[in-house]
């Protein structure tokens, strides 16, 4: 079995490592998926700021949003092939020194294209530095633990929505919206060192190679994973791309309370992302179905509650939940992509973001049909349904092949 071998290369890697050894590699990683969840987030919530200050429009500068996107999901498979022959560790230092300059130099951007240019740069490590960072990661705990260590580097992310955020609208609305990026910039670089520091310089796999990472796309366990992703994040991203916009419109509460909210969506991410990584360590892939489930009804109750921003918090804290998809599909991917494991771990981060692109995309068109501002939720509700029809899909055929 594909997580059999993970195991065994995990295992000849390096001798087992102490509980305090384990826990400064985890803070290292994590600090990691921290920078790169207040620049991918806090991007969304600054965008009035950079829009004015590089002279265009609110929906223009939706597009330096996309431009990160775009980049994530480009350059995880690439940068993933074209690294397979490096130690991990080296690899880590190399994407955040990339996603250190991307960042760097958006904070000096001195026009909206140059923006969108640096923007697309920045996100091209995103994906393969999670995917590399999850392994390394699983690496360092015993194999039923795996998914819980995957879970603490996607921490990092969720932590950012709840603090990092708020700190980078402070500071954009104090200071300037370049300083938020310069000091996503900083975090970077605090990674380079904590990752050269504390994570293990295990040598690369004898046998790795760009042909073998390629070999993950011939399996088709690997791509019914990344459909689920991409198309059952979606619903979540649905909603929270017009979250503001409801809050304002329907809800009818001032800008003054939006951050609040958000910090809720959040602290939902954060516990879902912990309680997933939870029982997938118990029951493994199913759980991804059981989150798919949660987020179809959290999300079915949004319409009704968005009239009372009470009511609304607890269904946002709910969808929020649905986050902890991401550590139980990206153990699913390290089960099931044989000896190709850093290219299909970065692809779970591609999904991701296609999902972050299909999710409002589709969300947007159903607010412009004059469904108004809630008709979001049933759209994700539809996608996450349809993830779920696909995780169907994929635990039935892998039982097969068992």
């Amino acid at each position: 079995m594909a997580s059999c071998d993970a195991a065994a290369d995990r295992d000849s890697l390096h001798p087992p490592l102490t509980a305090s050894k384990v826990a400064l590699v985890l803070i290292a990683l994590a600090m990691g998926g921290f920078a790169i969840g207040v620049t991918e987030f806090a991007a969304m919530s600054i965008l009035p700021d950079f829009a004015a200050g590089l002279g265009v429009d609110a929906p223009t500068a939706g597009h330096v949003i996309s431009a990160y996107a775009a980049g994530v999901v480009v350059g995880a498979p690439i940068l993933a092939v074209l690294g397979a022959r490096l130690p991990r560790w080296l690899l880590l230092i190399g994407f955040m020194a990339l996603f250190a300059v991307g960042n760097i130099l958006s904070a000096l951007a001195p026009s909206y294209p140059w923006m969108l240019v640096f923007r697309f740069l920045s996100g091209l490590p995103h994906g393969a530095y999670f995917g590399v960072a999850a392994l390394v990661a699983a690496s360092t705990v015993p194999l039923e633990y795996r998914t819980r260590a995957v879970s603490t580097i996607l921490m990092g992310l969720t932590v950012a929505t709840i603090i990092g955020v708020p700190f980078a609208n402070v500071v954009s609305h104090a200071y300037g919206w370049r300083w938020t990026f310069a000091i996503v910039g900083v975090l970077a670089v605090a990674t380079m060192a904590l990752v050269a520091l504390f994570a293990p310089r295990d040598p690369a796999h004898a046998d790795a190679s760009p042909w073998r990472e390629l070999g993950a796309l011939k399996r088709g366990q690997v791509w019914l994973t990344l459909g689920v992703g991409a198309i059952g994040f979606g619903g979540m991203f649905a909603v929270y791309a017009y979250l503001a916009s409801t809050l304002q419109a329907v809800t009818g509460v001032g800008p003054e309370v939006l951050p609040w909210v958000f910090a809720v969506f959040g602290v939902g991410m954060f516990l879902g992302n912990i309680l997933g990584a939870w029982a997938a360590d118990r029951i493994g892939f199913p759980a991804a179905g059981g989150v798919l489930l949660w987020s179809a009804a959290a999300l079915s109750l949004y319409p009704f509650a968005a009239s009372n921003v009470w009511a609304l918090m607890v269904v946002v804290f709910l969808i929020g939940g649905g986050g902890g998809l991401g550590a139980i599909l990206q153990t699913r991917l390290m089960d099931v992509a044989g000896d190709a494991q850093t290219l299909a771990a970065a692809l779970n981060h591609s999904a991701f973001n296609t999902a972050n692109a299909i999710g409002p995309l589709l969300g947007g068109m159903a607010i412009a049909a004059g469904l108004g501002w809630t008709s979001t939720a049933w759209v994700g509700v539809g996608l996450s349904l349809g993830g779920f029809a696909i995780f169907v899909v994929a635990w039935l055929t892998g039982r097969r092949r068992v």
